[in-house]
């Protein structure tokens, strides 16, 4: 009914590092070449919690987009863009805030959890209550069907397709919205247009679901329906009103946990964080830094790398014979712990080697950044438009 589509984005706070790319970006780059994709630099979203240090947001947003580009991520196949250069988002944000259940905010879990870790900064603003709306209006905007997050961000889809839906049933049923729905059933012309008829009879009569599959399929091909009749007739096809919003699915991600430098999981929160383009000596002083089993006091002694921070990262970035080969020479005491780090440092530079390479010709002309970013500001916004000017007809503000 919609195009296959996926919206995903992240805010610009600071440096990315190698947890953002192992639990975001690698599977943005395997999605780019499977469906619409437009990744978003969300620099509102970053207002929601660091609105008392902006400059934070001015520096990171040029890099993390180097970051993603540096990364794998595609302006060939995906759109790159800046959340704030399209105000559509703000638009739609404001439209859904009129028609948005105050309750429905406060019970999103994310809201109470993120004010307790968050305690020593000043969240009592309606744009930290209401940024999961925020992001309903990013996701909608686009009419994306897809979403890709992590278990943990499940519950903003959620309300991002109940808004959807309290919106589809306010503003769905258009005035006139049958007369509009057979005047459309014309413009397929005298064939077609029978099918059309012949199939929507079967369904809503019989039940039978492969008469609505071939009205889909019916309606995809036709040339000469508008945006608008179209979806009449998809509504009208199953006895509904418009969908002017459709709601978008979570499309669940691996979970990955990308160890940090300490053991627990790479945050920038935690200090414990390998940038995504940090240099390669200092990749090698903070990995040989790192903690390891305390049993290991000597050289001599033997260890357990169950205990020990530098195995995780093996479980990342050594083969299974080299996993064989720390774990014999850990618990035999054959090896020191400089040289069970020694291929986790390898490891890492051959992961960042062709980034540094991509970036590199963004570094030496910026200019190539900000024309990607410039032609998918523009492409996002003609999505985002054509969106606005239904929501706006249907709220009764399209004159």
């Amino acid at each position: 009914m919609f195009a296959d589509r996926i919206l995903s984005g992240m805010r610009p706070t600071g440096k990315l590092h190698l947890g953002h790319y192992h639990g975001v970006i690698k599977n943005w780059v395997q999605l780019q070449s499977e469906h619409e994709c437009l990744f978003m630099v969300a620099d509102w979203h970053a207002l929601t919690t660091n609105y008392d240090d902006v400059a934070v947001i001015e520096q990171s947003l040029w890099d993390m987009v180097i970051d993603w580009l540096a990364a794998g991520v595609d302006p060939a196949q995906a759109t790159i863009f800046i959340q704030s250069k399209v105000p559509e988002h703000a638009e739609l944000h404001l439209a859904l805030s009129m028609v948005c259940p105050l309750g429905w905010l406060e019970r999103v879990p994310t809201y109470k959890d993120q004010i307790e870790k968050l305690s020593h900064k000043d969240l009592t603003t309606y744009g930290f209550l209401g940024y999961p709306l925020l992001q309903a209006a990013d996701i909608l905007v686009y009419k994306a069907n897809q979403v890709p997050v992590g278990e943990d961000q499940v519950p903003h889809i959620e309300l991002t397709r109940e808004m959807a839906r309290r919106f589809n049933h306010l503003y769905g049923r258009e005035p006139g919205f049958e007369e509009k729905a057979l005047a459309a059933v014309k413009k397929l012309g005298g064939k077609k247009g029978k099918l059309y008829t012949e199939l929507k009879t079967r369904f809503q009569q019989e039940g039978d679901e492969a008469a609505v599959e071939a009205a889909h399929a019916l309606l995809q091909d036709a040339q000469n329906l508008s945006i608008g009749d179209r979806e009449r007739l998809f509504a009208f096809l199953e006895n509904k009103g418009r969908v002017i919003l459709p709601e978008p699915d979570a499309l669940l991600t691996a979970a990955s946990r990308m160890p940090g430098l300490d053991g627990n999981k790479m945050s920038k929160s935690y200090g414990n964080t390998i940038a995504l383009r940090e240099a390669p000596e200092s990749v090698a002083k903070k990995v040989r830094a790192m903690p390891t089993d305390p049993a290991r006091v000597r050289r001599t002694d033997a260890g357990d790398p169950a205990k020990c921070p530098v195995w995780q990262l093996h479980q990342v970035y050594s083969d299974e014979p080299t996993r064989e080969w720390v774990v014999k020479g850990c618990t035999s005491a054959g090896i020191g712990c400089l040289d069970c780090k020694q291929p986790v440092i390898d490891g890492v530079l051959r992961e960042q080697q062709p980034m540094f390479e991509r970036a590199q010709k963004y570094l030496d002309d910026p200019t190539l950044v900000k024309a990607i970013v410039a032609d998918g500001c523009e492409r996002a916004r003609k999505i985002a438009n054509d969106t606005m000017k239904d929501v706006r007809e249907a709220m009764g503000l399209g004159y």
